[in-house]
């Protein structure tokens, strides 16, 4: 496993990071519904494509929900309950246009869509994802959490636990869906599926780490440096 580590700078998201790069409009958005969330992707999409608008990094966090990518429609057995028994526990489902299987989302996790322009010079799936995992690695090391990555997955690991999650999609080079982080999440809930369709491993997160978790709106001010850091942009109220 590759680690990398950073030092935590907790500085305001809305504060630019650097003097130059293209913008960045960082976004603290609470609890959002998961619908809403995708309408205002959808919207962002569009008018990132004709360049009515700079790039986003939206951060916010869900009522319980499982999404299942386009992956994970090919396997319907990685949803461990019924659709029936989800409603009772309060969890929606989603089929989602994103890459990537299937995931839970809920209070405590730090979801992050990016809706960004890759344009000229970044048109690569493969750097785009190990640079939102890079992103994922400086946030938990400036809390003191060494993890990193592990070869032929995708996401962010501590040992054999997935810490972070990470599933986007790219229209015409512009990015959506994106990363979820696993702050104070309710890891009981990962017993309705099998993460990322992954058999034999496990999910983390930052409280049962640390033990006392950090802030939510710290971890988001952390991410949002680190990201305009790794992504060379300038963050804008």
């Amino acid at each position: 496993m590759r680690t990398a580590k950073a030092s935590a700078d907790p500085g305001p998201a809305a504060t630019a990071v650097g003097v130059c790069g293209p913008q960045l409009v960082v976004r603290s958005l609470g609890v959002v519904p998961y619908q809403v969330a995708l309408d205002r992707q959808r919207r962002l999409v569009k008018a990132r494509q004709a360049d009515e608008t700079p790039d986003h990094l939206l951060l916010l966090e869900h009522p319980a929900v499982i999404t299942i990518g386009v992956r994970g429609r090919g396997h319907p057995h990685h949803v461990l309950a019924s659709r029936a028994t989800l409603r009772d526990e309060g969890i929606e489902t989603y089929d989602v246009a994103r890459g990537g299987d299937v995931t839970y989302h809920g209070p405590g996790q730090i979801v992050g869509y990016p809706v960004l322009s890759l344009k000229p010079d970044r048109c690569d799936v493969h750097r785009y994802v190990r640079d939102l995992e890079e992103v994922l690695i400086r946030t938990a090391a400036g809390f003191g959490v060494e993890a990193g990555r592990v070869a032929g997955l995708t996401g962010v690991w501590v040992g054999n636990d997935k810490l972070a999650a990470i599933g986007v999609r790219l229209s015409r080079w512009v990015t959506s869906h994106g990363f979820a982080l696993n702050v104070a999440t309710n890891l009981d809930h990962f017993r309705f599926i099998v993460p990322c369709g992954l058999q034999g491993r496990g999910v983390t997160s930052l409280k049962r780490l640390l033990r006392i978790p950090p802030p939510q709106a710290e971890v988001e001010a952390v991410l949002a440096t680190q990201f305009a850091r790794v992504f060379g942009r300038r963050i804008v109220s």
